[in-house]
């Protein structure tokens, strides 16, 4: 074997053995951990952190790329720690020697002679950051193991992301954040040279703490980048100008319960980053948690706010408060109300509205009634406790009226409806697996979620679709068909302007649709608002679910509704004009159709209205009288309204008299106030039930007979007082004319 085999074998054995030793005893790269032990962030829109988690060693880090560092801070790292580092292998031999050549003569480590790779060695493992020659040349060897495996580029971010920065701060970004309060690439000459000065003493320098220690360090590297010719003399000398200030260290946190939702659901992908999107707004967060947090001292104890900000267009939450005071426990500071499912009270009716003028049922101002009502046992109230009689569908809408809602209701079918919204992203959970819809629907007899309302009511500025709130600018973007574009516009415009076409209205300086609501016992308060580009959401009360007595939707949540509102940017623009499937015509009470189609006797109030698909569809049936409203009789035409409206009924209201003989056709009168098959009990501390009925409709004298004796006779209209002993009883009221009704009723 020749001598110059022997070498070639020498060297590949070498080579294999290094090799080897390398697969044996590999650097302990990060991105190996990543997923296990690294911290996390969560960002805002423009990159900004809204929350940071820490690493499993407890350090604060913001990962960032090359490119998003400012190349003043890179420019003043290179050249004052490691100019030649795209020139060597991980160790600058000239450097090392230096080193050496100093120990030697000073008999202690004046330099280090370390290149950027030996100091991101050290930063992996710390116990080659000793001072001794044993220390130095493992950090040789792992620098030369780092230059094999890793780029110039990612060995340089590694740096930007681990360097010690004081305390449990590390990487540039973060200390950019945290010390500057801005991101690492807009960083100034002087804040670039205070942030690579910092890692060569990071507990001494720091900013928080040291500020005259810190600024002698960044004009030493100030005065050696004007030294290497990097920076001209002028540039040094206005950047030691800047005056070195930080606040103390603390966290700073945005959106805390949005971060933690968008942590827990991050993609795999960015787990491993470090970094985990959003598409929240920095400016309008914090703008909404200060408002949040002026209001909350206003509220009694334990109560709590949401709020959630929707751009229409993108679907993107610009901003989002789960909790009042993420600081307050006292408050349930750390549930998410945006997601908790309460009772939405009366914030479903525009989509009753939006679907019963899709159906055909009735135009803005159809004919409805609110008056005292039995559906079935049930017999909804007002929240004001009285009731309007006879008011329009977009009347209704606005005042928020009980009655009417539930009358549209049982005609549309409470489980089609619930269906319907549950296939536009807005699911209502009934409080059992076996329950069933029912007409306590529309009043908030099911649960539902600040988000899903939010996104059901953007379909009222873009045409009728509704969509889902996008939290990550990833997120798919999903929109579905809640109402058509013209019952859109339509519920919009009631909500917005009271709905009636041609009259005068107040124009607001911005153009708002808002509806609030209030549960049961004062549980929820409820305000949404839309405008063309925002649709904004506000929740108040307990999150125990305990009531909070004289706080409702109009006292408390619609304050801070607008208050919201003026924090958003301004949105004003054209008002949008009506889709072509929605007209304009005058239409008749009591019957609901067209005017110009109508008799002038048969048009006892005419009214604007805004029909949908041209069609001005006819005043609802009786509930309490089948007969239509208009009869043509052999004696005349019979013109009446609803019967429950009689009480309400002005003199210019009046219907011309019933011709003789429709006495003969039709019922004119409806026993009101008590169901047949009715179960009574005494009051505590009473022996008898008194009862206060009343019939409503035209006609005579009326005899009233209980358990076939005559207890009463007067005109219909007229109130009749009744008291009934325990146990079963019959009454029957009967008219001149011979018509009867009977009741059932049972005392225990």
């Amino acid at each position: 074997m020749t001598r110059a085999r022997r070498w070639e074998l020498a060297l590949a054995t070498l080579l294999a053995l290094l090799l080897a030793l390398d697969l044996l005893f590999p650097p302990p790269l990060p991105k190996e951990q990543a997923g296990a032990g690294q911290g996390l962030v969560v960002l805002a829109r423009d990159a900004s952190p809204l929350r940071a988690w820490p690493s499993r060693d407890g350090a604060w880090r913001q990962p960032v790329q090359l490119e998003e560092v400012s190349p003043l801070y890179l420019q003043a790292l290179l050249g004052y720690e490691d100019q030649a580092f795209y020139g060597h292998p991980g160790v600058n031999p000239w450097a090392l020697a230096r080193a050496g050549w100093q120990w030697a003569r000073a008999g202690r480590i004046v330099s280090g002679g370390s290149t950027l790779t030996m100091q991101v060695a050290r930063i992996l493992e710390p116990r080659l950051a000793e001072r001794s020659v044993r220390a130095k040349a493992l950090q040789i060897l792992r620098a030369l193991q780092l230059e094999l495996r890793l780029s110039k580029r990612e060995i340089l971010t590694l740096y930007l992301n681990h360097a010690p920065m004081g305390g449990i701060v590390e990487g540039v970004e973060m200390a950019s954040r945290l010390y500057l309060g801005r991101p690492s690439r807009t960083l100034s000459h002087a804040e670039a040279a205070l942030l690579a000065a910092l890692p060569r003493a990071p507990t001494r320098l720091r900013p928080d703490r040291a500020a005259a220690s810190a600024q002698a360090a960044r004009d030493r590297v100030l005065a050696r980048l004007q030294e290497q010719g990097i920076w001209d003399a002028q540039t040094v000398a206005e950047a030691r100008q800047e005056q070195v200030a930080a606040a103390p260290l603390r966290a700073r946190w945005l959106a805390p319960l949005a971060a933690e939702r968008l942590r827990r659901q991050a993609p795999l992908a960015e787990r491993r980053a470090g970094r985990v999107l959003s598409t929240l707004d920095p400016e309008l967060q914090t703008g909404v948690e200060r408002l949040l947090a002026d209001r909350v001292a206003s509220l009694p104890a334990k109560v709590s706010m949401a709020a959630l900000v929707l751009d229409n267009d993108s679907l993107e939450v610009l901003a989002y408060a789960g909790s009042a005071d993420f600081s307050d426990p006292s408050r349930a500071a750390h549930v998410d109300m945006v997601r908790g499912v309460r009772s939405p009270g009366s914030t479903l009716k525009p989509f009753l509205y939006a679907l019963a003028l899709d159906d055909g049922l009735i135009h803005s101002e159809s004919l409805l009634v609110d008056a005292p009502q039995s559906f079935g046992g049930y017999a909804p109230g007002n929240f004001q406790a009285d009731f309007a009689g006879p008011v329009s569908a977009a009347e209704a809408l606005r005042r928020s009226l009980n009655v009417p809602a539930v009358d549209l209701l049982e005609r549309l079918g409470p489980e089609r409806f619930a269906s319907h919204l549950r296939s536009a992203g807005l699911r209502l959970r009934l409080p059992s697996r076996q329950a069933q819809a029912n007409l306590s629907l529309i009043l908030g007899g099911a649960g539902t979620t600040l988000e899903e309302l939010v996104g059901a009511y953007r379909a009222l500025a873009r045409g009728g679709l509704a969509g889902q709130p996008r939290l990550h600018p990833q997120a798919p973007r999903r929109e579905t068909r809640l109402m058509s574009e013209g019952a859109a516009f339509i519920v919009r415009e009631i909500l917005e302007t009271g709905g009636q076409p041609g009259r005068p209205f107040q124009e607001q300086p911005r153009r708002l649709a808002w509806k609030t609501g209030t549960s049961f016992g004062f549980r929820d308060a409820w305000a949404v608002g839309v405008t063309q580009r925002f649709t904004v959401g506000v929740w108040v009360g307990r999150p125990d679910g305990t009531p909070n007595p004289g706080h409702f939707g109009a006292n408390t949540a619609a304050p801070l509704l607008h208050e919201l509102l003026a924090v958003l940017p301004e949105d004003q623009g054209p008002r949008p004009a009506p889709p072509a499937t929605v007209g304009q015509a005058l239409i008749c009470w009591p019957l609901g159709g067209l005017a110009s189609a109508a008799a002038p006797t048969d048009c006892l109030e005419r009214r604007s209205a805004f029909l949908l698909q041209h069609s001005a569809p006819p005043t609802l049936p009786d509930r309490l009288d089948p007969s239509p409203l208009r009869q043509e009789l052999p004696c005349g035409v019979w013109l009446r309204w609803p019967l429950a409206l009689a009480p309400w009924l002005s003199a210019e209201q009046q219907p011309p008299p019933a011709p003789p003989c429709a006495r003969a056709q039709a019922r004119a009168w409806q026993l009101e106030g008590l169901d047949d098959g009715a179960r009574l009990r005494p009051t505590p501390g009473q022996a008898t039930v008194k009862l206060a009925l009343r019939t409503l409709g035209q006609g005579g004298a009326l005899y009233w007979l209980l358990d076939d004796r005559l207890v009463a006779r007067g005109p219909v209209g007229s109130a009749v007082q009744l008291e009934l002993t325990p146990g079963r009883h019959r009454l029957s009221v009967v008219d001149e004319a011979g018509r009867f009704e009977h009741r059932r009723v049972e005392v225990r």
